[in-house]
């Protein structure tokens, strides 16, 4: 049997290929939408990719599946449990080839607890572990060559390092309200099931530390049950509404491109190639595009924007997870344009677009076309910050999730999530001096172009960390 773990750090998705090398097949589970490396691994172990398959409807990336089918012919495996709304849609079609322009057949199977198969010499078996998602399952692997007894399970988004899968982004990103406290009371069930499985089986999941699917993902890429069994909360909580009520506490906010994760991933994502290729854009096409209301991005480092930017643009920096503050504001059905910091990152920065299903980026500018006529967006360090918040007419926006705002803020500062701002655009003073504050300066860039492209002039951006503005300016704990 042969393992191989791979792993996106800017999703903090881990994904996995498990081969029999005696047979030549091999699985892949929870594929992500770039599907190079399971097809050059595969072809450097000499295995044939035979058999695709996902722990649950995802939400936080377009799931790989089809391409990789489409592209070696396995046959796709997926879950048939759980609440008729979230079932896989795609998986009833005669051919999934989705559109005419996509010829090929991708046979699917449908599974349910208790099922199996193998690959090679390799047993699956099927285990049914709701409570992140009703129709949640998890695959136990034994390698029969050499042993009668299963070595491991690909938990998913159920159990995680250190954590369990929270239940609520059904309510909290797909608008499915009154589902979080049940899928809460079907994890406690699924973790009491784990409890009764032998220590020393593998755990592999599907997520890492940075992952918006937990609140506490440990940052190692594997486990075993017996350890999580000793120090993961999860597993200490013997009540069943203690236990809900924890899971449900602290959870993150759930990112909104959240929702079209899961329409995307249930209907069947379209295959790359039929995607349309972004076009080359001038510094006119920029301009008009900026007039008209469209959302384009500038990806450009911090300082490049900060010293020089497009009127209009939104500067979200190119960084491993920039694509999820993308998938904050993105509007799914309009088309979406950035300006690249370089001609040779496109090919990068569309791939990493596109794994959270933003297939319609219809153009980017190159960084020369920032010229002419451009803007600056003020910046203040901690000290200036310091020094002027004594006078009136200063509103401080602090923008991190919830549970950092309530461990230490500048006083005074209000909390508003970067991701809602769009929704409190009208409780935002026109004619104070706006601030906007961050955990390192990265997030409150964002805000503060985001405000100055809807057309506030007084926004100023604290380009200070924490470890800064903690020591300059009075901050309090808890709610002011």
């Amino acid at each position: 049997m042969l393992l191989r773990y791979f792993y996106d750090e800017r999703l903090a998705q881990a994904s996995y290929l498990v081969g029999c090398v005696k047979t030549g097949e091999a699985m892949v589970v929870d594929p992500e939408r770039d599907i190079a490396p399971y097809l050059q691994l595969a072809a450097k172990e000499g295995l044939r990719i035979t058999h695709v398959t996902e722990t649950h409807i995802h939400a936080d990336f377009v799931s790989g599946s089809r391409e990789l089918a489409a592209a070696t012919g396995a046959t796709i495996y997926l879950s048939d449990m759980g609440d008729a709304n979230w079932k896989y849609q795609y998986a009833h079609e005669p051919n999934t080839g989705r559109t005419s322009s996509s010829k090929c057949a991708i046979n699917t199977v449908l599974v349910t607890e208790g099922d199996s198969w193998l690959v090679g010499n390799i047993k699956v078996d099927v285990l049914h572990t709701p409570g992140h998602t009703p129709e949640h399952i998890s695959f136990m692997i034994t390698d029969t060559a050499g042993a009668n007894q299963p070595m491991g399970v690909f938990t998913g988004d159920f159990l995680f390092v250190g954590d369990v899968g929270r239940p609520d982004l059904l309510e909290a990103a797909a608008g499915l309200m009154g589902t979080a406290e049940p899928g809460a009371h079907r994890q406690f069930q699924t973790v009491q099931r784990f409890k009764t499985l032998p220590d020393y089986l593998q755990i592999w999941p599907a997520h890492g530390a940075g992952s918006a699917c937990g609140k506490a993902l440990g940052a190692i890429p594997s486990t075993t049950l017996g350890y999580e069994k000793l120090f993961n909360p999860a597993f200490q909580i013997d009540e069943e509404e203690a236990f809900v009520k924890w899971l449900l506490a602290g959870q993150p906010e759930a990112p909104r491109y959240f929702a079209q994760m899961k329409k995307v991933n249930k209907e069947g994502p379209a295959l790359l190639k039929e995607l349309p290729k972004p076009q080359a854009l001038d510094r006119a096409a920029i301009d008009h595009l900026v007039t008209k209301g469209a959302f384009v991005a500038d990806l450009r480092g911090r300082t490049d924007y900060a010293a020089a930017n497009i009127p209009g643009t939104i500067s979200i920096p190119e960084r491993k997870d920039f694509s999820t503050f993308v998938g904050w504001f993105i509007d799914y059905a309009k088309p979406f344009y950035f300006v690249t910091p370089s001609a040779t990152a496109v090919d990068e920065l569309l791939m990493a677009l596109r794994s959270i299903g933003i297939d319609n980026v219809a153009g980017y500018a190159l960084p020369e076309t920032v010229s002419g006529k451009t803007d600056k967006l003020p910046e203040w360090s901690a000290q200036e910050l310091a020094t002027r918040l004594s006078q009136n007419g200063i509103v401080v926006i602090d923008v991190r999730n919830k549970s950092e705002y309530l461990e230490e803020h500048i006083r005074g500062a209000r909390h508003i999530h970067l991701g809602a701002l769009p929704k409190y655009l009208d409780q935002i003073p026109h004619d104070h001096t706006v601030i906007t504050n961050c955990a390192s300066g990265y997030r409150s860039q964002i805000a503060a172009s985001l405000l100055r492209s809807r057309g506030f002039t007084n926004v100023v951006t604290l380009r200070d960390g924490k470890e800064l503005w903690s020591q300059a300016v009075e901050t309090v704990s808890g709610v002011n």
